[in-house]
């Protein structure tokens, strides 16, 4: 496994944009799909959004042109551009690198960070 940090996450109104980052330690290799996921109280944690190295992604239809996921210039880096933000996008965001595409779907893989919370209110 390898330790994912995440940052970013802040109070922000509706109709406001935040940047996530990732950045993941302790693998030698370029990690070939990375993801974001989140977790709003009282609901299970779903997707968000992934990538891999080489640009495949994968969207919750949520989304969907709202939010932009991006690899970074730095090896294992993985951004989350979020635009016109809701109250329903506030959660819990968690990075999570390693997992699969399948099906044009990501299933996620066994790292975690600790997440990073992201607060819609006005």
């Amino acid at each position: 496994q390898v330790q994912l940090v995440e940052s970013g996450g802040a109070l922000v109104q509706p109709g406001g944009s935040l940047r996530l980052s990732c950045a993941a330690s302790g693998s030698s290799f370029n990690i070939y799909a990375m993801g974001w996921y989140r977790r709003a109280p009282g609901k299970l944690r779903e997707l968000v959004a992934a990538i891999t190295s080489g640009g495949i992604t994968n969207y919750a239809d949520s989304v969907k042109g709202r939010f932009t996921i991006s690899r970074g210039s730095a090896k294992n880096t993985v951004y989350l551009q979020m635009n016109s933000l809701k109250l329903e996008d506030t959660a819990v965001y968690y990075c999570n690198a390693e997992g699969y595409f399948r099906g044009g779907y990501y299933y996620p893989g066994d790292s975690w960070g600790q997440g990073t919370q992201v607060t819609v209110s006005s």
